[in-house]
């Protein structure tokens, strides 16, 4: 047997204060009524002017901003209603107080594993709050619970998705892959398009969904950590190596150009070597001085 969805529609509703009014003069009424020991007819009188009071005061009910009501009469759903202040409705409808304010959540640390396998720590931040209130009230058994359950499910599953980090250089046939902690607005939208799916059962709107932690797991934190460390130097490196051989090149270029002297292939092996030990090296030069000619 299928379930069938609720749908929000407004209720038949009205402004409170023309009842208050008219109950507080019907009791006042009925009230002078008693006082003077009514007898036969005005015995009716004065409990036709109770009931109207009763009617009319029973009915009242105080909505704030951004908050509805929804009415039941007898388990059967006649409405929503989302006017603010002092409103009035039919006594018998059982009346539910329902937030459509944004609500905040903070998911806890969730330990996972992301695309490659490695064991991470992963949490996120989700600010939602309710557009359809009948499919809230009546489509999950509680929108709230409902909520926090489906938020973890998807962090869950946008951990499986991608990757903590790429430790690949990108090269010009193969694009950057996005990873958790570069791809920060594309995980972002990826994370709010999931968790809008997912709360499309109860009609709930996803306003922002953003990671608020993102480490690796303990038991291997400091392994990714010397891992990234070897990478920053192993990159360090590659760009100190390249400068090192644009500015040889570069020398010897001017050298050539300029006629400032003429040197033969294996003086100009001797050249770049020795530039390079200097450009490239991590000590303190300290340089020699040869006082005889090039080749002694």
């Amino acid at each position: 047997m299928t379930m069938q969805s609720a749908e929000e529609r407004p209720a038949s509703t009205s402004s409170g204060f023309v009842y208050i009014a008219v109950g507080l003069v019907t009791l006042l009424a009925a009230i002078g009524l008693f006082a003077t020991r009514p007898m036969g007819p005005t015995i009716l009188l004065l409990v036709a002017a109770v009931l109207v009071a009763m009617w009319c005061l029973g009915g009242l009910y105080m909505l704030q901003p951004n908050q509805a009501a929804l009415l039941l009469l007898f388990g059967s759903y006649r409405g929503t209603d989302r006017e603010r202040g002092l409103r009035w409705a039919n006594p018998f409808y059982a009346k539910t107080k329902i937030s459509v304010r944004a609500h905040n959540f903070n998911s806890e640390k969730l330990k996972v594993n992301d695309l490659r396998g490695n064991p991470i720590e992963i949490a996120a931040t989700v600010v939602w709050r309710v557009d359809d209130t009948a499919m809230a009230s009546f489509d999950v058994e509680n929108y709230e619970a409902y909520v926090l359950t489906q938020a973890e499910s998807a962090l869950r599953h946008l951990a499986l998705s991608y990757a903590y980090d790429n430790f690949e250089e990108p090269s010009a046939t193969k694009s950057a892959e996005v990873t958790l902690r570069s791809g920060t607005e594309e995980v972002s939208a990826a994370l709010r398009n999931e968790l809008q799916q997912r709360f499309a059962q109860a009609d709930i709107v996803v306003v922002d969904a953003k990671l608020t932690h993102l480490a690796y797991a303990p038991e291997i934190a400091g392994t990714m950590l010397r891992r990234q460390q070897a990478e920053a130097v192993i990159a360090a490196r590659q760009k100190i190596v390249h400068g090192a051989v644009s500015m040889v090149e570069m020398a010897l270029r001017e050298l050539s150009e300029k006629k400032v002297v003429n040197l033969d292939e294996e003086r100009k092996a001797a050249m770049v070597s020795n530039l390079l030990v200097v450009l490239c090296g991590e000590s303190e030069v300290h340089p020699v001085v040869n006082t005889g000619t090039l080749y002694n």
